[in-house]
């Protein structure tokens, strides 16, 4: 750090709503503890956030948002007042939307602290032209107000629900990140590829068919491929299947085309052994 350089200031990470992303803070030279309410001062203006992680490294404090103060009854109070202007902001947005004909799905409003300002997200499949609709909004809620498109994964994240497991949707809980999910991590794990049950309640692929993915990759590898030809003391043949949680495969055996499952101790040839001529 040069003589003339600003002195790094500690850092907190906040959150905005449960499961939202983690922003980082300065935390303004405040006592914080996890859990902490906040009020942060932002682009959008001061807004209220909950502390996750209380000790972070130390960065410039001119490029992060700063933690003003924390959070008291009156600031608490303002928040449940903006709380329950929200669901009639909901209700006159709908009525517009539904007399200009737009196609588009208001799924949340959120008001600012202050007051003077209502961000609505919405769901669309393709763009919408609303500015006649921001002008009518405004003149009507006497306030600033911003149009967020989001997809469909952002739309159930923020309604919420529960999912087929029995428990609450992972995304509007816990997950503050959405990652790529493919098909070929069911296949991976042998799962049905029954459309119906891969999907999510957002109507996408579900997003714990992450969480498994990595460690059936790596059982696999410790398994000979289907179409392999293993020498094994239950008799040689060609291995059809694997069973990665079981660390076995299910071999065809030559002798009698009967199919029996061996583990890796029954092989006496080297496992991941090349595929014969009935793999390629």
């Amino acid at each position: 750090m040069t003589p003339d350089s600003e002195p790094l200031a500690p850092t907190v990470r906040v959150q905005f709503r449960t499961a939202g992303p983690l922003l980082a803070c300065d935390a303004g030279g405040l006592p914080l503890a996890a859990g902490d309410r906040v009020v942060v001062d932002t682009d959008r203006g001061p807004e209220l956030a909950t502390v996750v992680l209380a000790a972070g490294a130390a960065a410039d404090p001119g490029k992060l948002a700063r933690v003003v103060r924390k959070a008291d009854e009156q600031d608490l109070a303002r928040e449940d007042a903006a709380q329950s202007r929200e669901a009639e902001s909901h209700r006159t947005a709908v009525s517009l939307v539904r007399a200009k004909r737009l196609e588009m799905k208001l799924v949340k409003v959120e008001h600012s602290l202050d007051g003077g300002k209502a961000t609505f997200f919405f769901f669309a499949e393709r763009r919408v032209d609303f500015r006649e609709l921001v002008r009518d909004l405004a003149n009507r809620l006497r306030m600033r107000i911003e149009m967020r498109q989001i997809g469909a994964r952002d739309e159930t994240k923020l309604i919420g629900g529960m999912g087929p497991c029995g428990r609450e949707l992972c995304c509007s809980s816990w997950l503050r990140e959405f990652h790529a999910v493919s098909v070929k991590m069911a296949k991976e794990q042998d799962l049905s590829l029954n459309p119906s049950k891969l999907a999510g309640m957002c109507g996408r692929l579900k997003c714990c068919l992450r969480y498994e993915y990595d460690t059936y990759l790596e059982l696999k590898r410790e398994l000979p491929r289907p179409g392999t030809r293993v020498v094994c003391v239950k008799g040689d043949g060609t291995v059809v299947r694997q069973q990665p949680i079981r660390q076995s495969v299910v071999v065809r055996r030559d002798e009698d085309g009967a199919e029996v499952e061996v583990t890796l101790e029954d092989l006496v040839q080297p496992k991941n052994a090349p595929a014969g001529p009935e793999a390629r």
